[in-house]
């Protein structure tokens, strides 16, 4: 990297705009994040294999405030991981979506007056690649100004030829395994989409909807009558019986018998099953086997009909089995119409009962959000509890873990009760299943390659017409984009298992665990060792942010504004383990002011610090002669390692030690919002606001002490910018590149590849020195307190006197610093009359005795003092009273009184303070 020169100096305000963007080439060109197999140690090389697998953004997406929170917690522990020495691998890539894309293609094919029908499949799937190769990776082109550090070289899409190839691969395996087969049962379907849907992807959410109460005439008699309660009138037209539980009394001798189906008019049975709950309703429920998953169940063990009424597109119509049950005037028309049609006809008909509201939970589609319909359909589904098993025990036993540890529940729940999952969708964009079709002689092949003709008969084939559910290629993410199905990949070899998992919790069950499933299924090992679920970002009313809704924030517009840094800090240092990242976005300004106040500090650190040690080559701290290290230069150093190992805590252990997760290292590390405090409260509060201020003078005065002040000052700050860089990249690069050389040698041309701290040794000497210089920081805390307890403007001078004690000779030696720090004159001993002083008394025993003569108005003081005296006195007394009275103690909820007795004692010590001044100042 070509470094700017050192005499150039620093302008007086970061230009996150000009400078971020060249940073990030200078990276590039250096090929800095590219990871190499070689190097792995699982191959021979010299070191450990760090892997994260981004999740893949889709192809239609744009860059939102969920993945600048998402890939900034990656980008934070891969800069971490390679600064530790570890061969760092972080994969990009992008999924090809197949709902979400195919929905893009299609309206804007209806803005043009025509439909995927009118284009034919080829030209459509055409069209859509064309669209894809346009914008595709537009999001990843967008992820590099917040200054991710993918391996670009290795960028993945979910179809591609080689991720194709795996994908195929596994769906043939499976299949040999008798894993996936091709079933006739309900399933979610999307009449928006056009397309089935798996268990995960019709998401529930509560509405207020009506119960419906229905009679059917009992066949045979005159007004007997069975009543059932619906909320989806319009799907009885798909009744095939009504069910009674065989245990309820009340119709055990109607089972057997015929009831008549309202408005179809045509005769069904009444049977008895388990599955009925006699406590709910009537007792008595509709069966609809080809309209509701429970209803199919009841069909198959009572060997039923299975009547579709309903087309793809949810309109009504005489499917499979239905003969003439749905009336021509309802035949085409919506489901939700036809509600109210059947409704209105059942009124008419004195079929309707009561009706009455009723808030129940309604499926709707993940993509278009269109309420999804049960349907009967012939899918292709994956046997799941098999493939569920090894991905709970591996849970279980700690190879993996789960961070917060709320999630493992959840997620030990859902794969306990784990359904098969339909793997086929009705579209056109997508993996088309590699099954083909003879209507010669009926065979069925299986093929990883294209099928061209039948192997049975040799004659012609047909392939299947659906395509595989995005989630079977992403599930593949971790093994295909090393080179899975190639078992000699060298990557693979090197790489997997990877390390972290970085995701929102909303697809647990959509990709991690099916991801987990997949690596011990096709690897026979978890394809990570931890997960980590972030919050998710919220608007101050804590509704999720969205640009639908109008409460998003585009990161990009962050990053114009205040820089990538800023946005990076704000969002790590504002997200606890798990919690919510809550940001206002109709003011950036103060949403994102944590990061961009942090990174106006450290550059103006960085600008005064560097204006100060100048360009000379610096000696390290280790090779200064002892004598002429200070106090301050030894406290430094020793917060510096307590910040480092305050840091290293945070962030944990990267991996288990012994291939799994001990109980007390599971939920240890990846607290980024602790580890960016340590870094913070070091710069701002240890190094700027003490150790910079306590230096001032040496470092402008040449000597010894000069020298060992600049050896001190690079050193600490190139330490402190390496524990930033993987939050704020960007200017810590700027401002490391300006630091000093050192005499022992270059330190490396990036930030970004040179070493992690590391503590040095602590020892008791070490320890007393700190204590020593946190001593004098009291005693300089004190003294300016009292400056402005006491109104003396900072200019004018005081005497401060220190009582003899055990520390005599520590605030000997640092009487002039504590001067220079407080504007004062500090001696040993007593003033001459302690009459009209302030004392103030340390922790360490030392008193510091202040007189105030000719600095205040010591009558006026003496006044205002004893007044607000007596009034505390008055409100303690009163204050007193009440929690003397057993009735306020009685009537008062407990967190009042304990309010109460808080402030009692905190205006006692306030009374205990100002008496004590009274005694002072005013002689009792």
């Amino acid at each position: 990297m070509i470094k700017t020169p050192d005499t150039e100096e620093l302008p007086a305000q970061y230009d996150a705009r000009q400078t971020e963007s060249a940073i990030y080439q200078r990276w590039l060109d250096a090929d800095l994040f590219a990871a190499r197999d070689s190097r792995s140690a699982r191959v021979g090389g010299d070191r450990e294999p760090f892997v994260i697998v981004m999740p893949p953004p889709n192809v239609t997406a744009v860059l939102h405030m969920g993945h600048g929170l998402n890939n900034t917690v990656q980008d934070v522990i891969v800069r971490w991981r390679r600064m530790r020495g570890d061969e760092a691998l972080w994969i990009p890539g992008t999924d090809h979506a197949g709902i979400a894309t195919q929905n893009v293609i299609e309206k804007q094919l209806a803005a043009e007056g025509s439909t995927r029908f009118d284009l034919g499949r080829e030209a459509f799937v055409e069209r859509t690649a064309s669209f894809v190769a346009e914008t595709g990776n537009e999001i990843l082109r967008q992820l590099r100004s917040i200054g991710a550090s993918c391996d670009w070289n290795r960028t993945a899409y979910t179809l591609s030829p080689a991720l194709s190839h795996a994908v195929r691969e596994a769906f043939v395996q499976l299949y040999e395994r008798g894993l996936i087969y091709r079933g006739h049962r309900v399933i979610h379907w999307c009449g928006r989409c056009m397309t089935s849907l798996s268990d995960e992807e019709a998401q529930h959410g509560d509405e207020a909807g009506k119960l419906y109460h229905i009679a059917y005439p009992v066949v045979g008699t005159r007004q007997e009558k069975l009543t059932v309660a619906t909320t989806r009138p319009e799907t009885m037209l798909g009744d095939v019986a009504l069910a009674v539980h065989p245990d309820d009394e009340r119709y055990r001798d109607l089972v057997g018998q015929m009831v008549r189906l309202p408005i179809a008019e045509i005769d069904i049975p009444v049977i008895a099953d388990e599955y009925v709950d006699p406590a709910f309703g009537t007792g008595v429920v509709k069966i609809t086997p080809a309209h509701d998953p429970n209803d199919f169940e009841v069909g198959v063990r009572h060997k039923l009909s299975m009547p579709v009424i309903m087309a793809p597109d949810g309109t009504m119509a005489n499917g499979a089995d239905a003969g003439s049950r749905v009336p021509a005037s309802l035949v085409g028309v919506d489901r939700f119409a036809a509600r109210e049609q059947i409704v209105s006809l059942l009124e008419k008909l004195g079929s309707l009962g009561r009706t009455e509201p009723h808030a129940h939970a309604v499926r709707h589609c993940y993509r278009c959000d269109t309420v999804v319909e049960p349907r009967l359909s012939d899918q292709w589904f994956v046997k799941m509890k098999p493939l569920a098993e090894p991905a709970l025990a591996g849970v279980r036993d700690g190879t993996i873990r789960i961070l917060p540890e709320r999630w493992e529940a959840v997620y030990i729940n859902w794969l306990e009760n784990i359904r098969d999952w339909n793997i086929s969708r009705q579209l056109w964009w997508g993996h088309r299943i590699p099954v083909w079709y003879c209507d010669s002689c009926g065979e069925q092949v299986v093929s990883r390659t294209d099928v061209s003709a039948c192997t049975k008969c040799d004659g012609p084939v047909r392939q299947d017409e659906d395509v595989l559910d995005t989630w079977f290629s992403s599930w593949l993410f971790p093994i295909s984009t090393l080179g899975w199905p190639d078992k000699e990949s060298p990557s693979l070899a090197a790489f997997y298992p990877t390390d972290d998992l970085v995701t929102a919790p909303e697809i647990l069950f959509f990709w991690v665990s099916r991801m987990i499933m997949a690596g011990y299924a096709f690897m026979g090992a978890a394809p990570f060792h931890t997960v980590y679920l972030h919050g998710t970002v919220r608007d101050t009313e804590h509704v999720k942010m969205s640009k639908s809704l109008g409460n998003g924030i585009d990161p990009l517009d962050v990053v114009e504004a205040y820089g990538a840094d800023a946005l990076r800090y704000t969002v790590i240092s504002g997200m606890g383990m798990g919690a919510d990242l809550v940001l206002d976005h109709r003011d950036l300004e103060r949403s994102f002011a944590p990061g961009r106040n942090f990174a106006t500090k450290l550059w103006n650190i960085g600008r005064f610090l560097l204006s100060k040690v100048g360009n000379e080559t610096v000696q390290s701290p280790d090779s200064v002669a002892d004598g002429d290290l200070d106090l301050s230069d030894r406290w430094i150093l020793g917060r510096l390692d307590a910040t480092i190992a305050a840091c290293d805590a945070a962030l944990g252990p990267a991996r288990p030690g012994g291939g799994r997760w001990t109980e007390a290292e599971r939920f240890s590390g990846l607290r980024l919002s602790e580890y960016a405090e340590s870094a913070r409260a070091f710069v701002w509060n240890d190094l700027a606001d003490w150790y910079l201020e306590s230096t001032k003078f040496r470092i402008e005065s040449p000597g010894p002490g000069r020298d060992a002040a600049r050896a001190v000052i690079v050193h600490v700050f190139d330490q402190a910018l390496r524990l930033l860089h993987p939050i704020m990249p960007f200017i810590t690069e700027t401002l490391w590149q300006r630091l000093p050389e050192s005499v022992a040698g270059s330190r490396g041309d990036f930030i970004a590849t040179v070493a992690w701290p590391e503590r040095s040794s602590s020892s008791p000497e070490r320890d007393r020195e700190i204590a020593d210089f946190e001593i004098v920081k009291e005693a300089v805390t004190a003294i300016r307190q009292l400056r402005s307890d006491y109104a003396i403007p900072p200019g004018k001078p005081i005497e401060v006197f220190v009582s003899q004690n055990r520390n005599a000779a520590l605030f000997g030696k640092n009487a002039p610093l504590i001067g220079r720090l407080t504007r004062s004159s500090t001696s040993m001993g007593a003033p001459a009359s302690a009459q009209g002083a302030a004392h103030l008394l340390l922790s360490d025993g030392s008193e510091l005795i202040v007189p105030l003569g000719g600095l205040v108005d010591l009558s006026k003081e003496c006044g205002k003092i004893r007044g607000e005296l007596e009034q505390l006195e008055t409100q303690l007394q009163s204050l007193s009273g009440r929690l003397r009275n057993e009735g306020f103690i009685k009537r008062a909820p407990a967190s009042v009184v304990e309010a109460e007795r808080r402030k009692e004692g905190d205006w006692l010590k306030r009374r205990e303070q100002l008496a004590d001044k009274v005694k002072a100042l005013c002689g009792g």
